[in-house]
């Protein structure tokens, strides 16, 4: 899973991700949201697909009462409004496109030094954003 991230006083991009072994589950994305929000220090204005996982992880933060945490949902059947779409298209079909992993050590290894080398390129994260069309 992965998430951009934008500091609204500074125009500074960030790219935060976990790479899973298995299809994310509500507790992965709770785990995720506050990995961020603790690396941020700030409150988070979380903009969401409606993938059940998010859906749930949000609802148990909000039950638990994360005030560090408002969403924005984005409409159903919308990927194209996900910047973090675009990242997985660029890793899956552009910079991974001829990557034939010899299991799935090497698959997270290879994703782990590729978003890591998105993560210092500022160019490449508002990219991210300029493809869904989102002001930033």
């Amino acid at each position: 899973m992965a998430a951009l991230s934008r500091a609204p006083w500074a125009c500074r991009l960030g790219l935060y991700y976990d790479l899973l072994h298995q299809n994310t589950h509500t507790a992965d994305v709770v785990r995720f949201l506050r990995h961020v929000h603790g690396h941020l220090c700030r409150p988070l204005l979380l903009v969401c697909d409606r993938l059940s996982a998010h859906r749930s992880a949000v609802r148990q933060l909000q039950d638990e009462g994360s005030c560090w945490l408002r969403v924005e949902w984005l409409p159903g059947y919308a990927p194209e409004l996900d910047p973090v779409e675009s990242i997985w298209n660029q890793s899956k079909y552009g910079d991974l496109a001829n990557c034939i992993p010899e299991n799935i050590l090497e698959l997270h290894t290879t994703l782990d030094r590729l978003f890591q080398d998105y993560r210092h390129d500022p160019e490449r994260l508002r990219s991210f954003f300029d493809a869904a069309h989102l002001t930033i």
